[in-house]
């Protein structure tokens, strides 16, 4: 019998919600021989950096949880995850037996995250809700609302609850 490698992405901004959709993911869907895929996407920006440069309409080549630990080559990317998210992943990796990977994208979120869905490509997706009032959704959108309507993939919505 043939295994399927699952490819399982959890966007990742480094927030409350996010961390709870993270938590959610790693106790309800990731399980032994999954790749577990964060994704986050940062504001598109002028960077100096060449490689940024050759990565921003593609993103990030996948980035092992090692280096995404060390504090300098995070930086390379522009990203600056917290310790609570970096001690989720790397508990998780070392109780069932995954590999997680992080993606870093350029550009606005919505579309970012649908394109990870198809190009990575992930069996499906968790995502975080901030909770959002109907006028300031209405206003500002919402990714998880965007994500849930035009990705290809399965996507969880977590709720955050204060």
């Amino acid at each position: 019998m043939e295994v399927i490698e699952r490819r399982v992405g959890v966007a990742v901004d480094f927030s409350a919600c996010s961390k709870e959709a993270l938590r959610w993911a790693v106790e309800n869907i990731v399980r032994d021989g999954d790749h577990l895929i964060l994704l986050t996407v940062l504001p598109e920006g002028h960077y100096e950096e060449g490689e940024m440069q050759l990565w921003e309409a593609t993103g990030s080549p996948l980035i092992p949880l090692s280096e995404f630990c060390d504090p300098i080559l995070t930086k390379k990317y522009g990203v600056k995850p917290d310790a609570e998210t970096l001690d989720i992943a790397s508990c998780v990796a070392r109780q069932k037996d995954i590999v997680v990977l992080m993606k870093v994208y350029w550009g606005d979120a919505r579309e970012k995250i649908c394109e990870a869905i198809e190009n990575v490509p992930l069996s499906c997706l968790v995502i975080g809700n901030r909770g959002l009032g109907k006028i300031k959704r209405a206003i500002l959108g919402s990714v998880s609302n965007y994500v849930v309507n035009n990705g290809s993939c399965p996507v969880t919505v977590v709720k955050h609850v204060e």
